[in-house]
């Protein structure tokens, strides 16, 4: 079953989103290119065990996507993750793990990935990260998202504020990042909204933005 939403497929010799799936567990692996073979916009390129294979098929391929576990065999995920951005620019990283510890996202995101999804993550909200990831956006599980609510809730009642000055400017971009993406699922929870489209259609609706004029 495609968990396709209205997406138009891209055949005739059109480009699709070519990926790279990376872990260490076999099963996992072939079910997550499974899961992306069926759908008509993306193509897996190749796989990978470990953060050594995973570079290499990235430099091989270039691919658009690198779906990447944490914790493998071999070099750390994170500095893989370095390597890949380093010698492949324009490849985008999402990471897809178990860990939902705070400081593995700040790490990932340091790292220069463009997301970070949890495995229990429902099938159709990987593809759709995926997809907006591909177009330039960027994708936290809502899990990790609600922790990050609470914790800023959580200073602002105790009025603790981190002390700029002692953040390097990557620092304080992943802090800005983090903070909008907080907020912006806060918003979503308490409109009970599910995705962006609808965030940008209520907001619409309240004519809190103005509809875009036709050209």
């Amino acid at each position: 079953m495609s968990f396709n939403q209205g997406v138009v497929a891209k055949t005739g010799g059109t480009s699709r989103i070519r990926c790279v799936v990376v872990d260490d567990h076999a099963l996992l692996r072939q079910g997550v290119r499974r899961l992306l073979e069926d759908e008509p916009d993306f193509e897996v390129v190749d796989e990978a065990s470990n953060g050594t294979d995973a570079l290499k098929m990235a430099l091989q391929h270039r691919p658009d996507l690198v779906l990447m576990d944490i914790g493998m065999p071999g070099p750390s995920s994170f500095e893989t993750a370095r390597s890949i951005a380093k010698g492949c620019p324009q490849t985008k990283l999402v990471f897809l793990t178990m860990h939902e510890d705070e400081e593995y996202v700040v790490q990932a995101l340091q790292a220069g990935a463009a997301g970070y999804l949890l495995k229990d993550t429902p099938a159709w909200k990987l593809i759709s990260s995926l997809r907006e990831v591909h177009q330039g956006g960027r994708c936290l599980s809502p899990e990790l998202l609600g922790k990050l609510v609470d914790d800023f809730r959580s200073r602002e009642d105790s009025h603790v504020r981190p002390r700029n000055s002692t953040l390097t400017p990557r620092e304080r971009e992943i802090m800005k990042l983090l903070a909008e993406e907080a907020h912006k699922f806060n918003l979503m929870r308490k409109l009970d909204i599910h995705n962006k489209a609808q965030l940008v259609t209520c907001a619409i609706q309240k004519k809190i933005v103005k509809m875009p004029m036709p050209a």
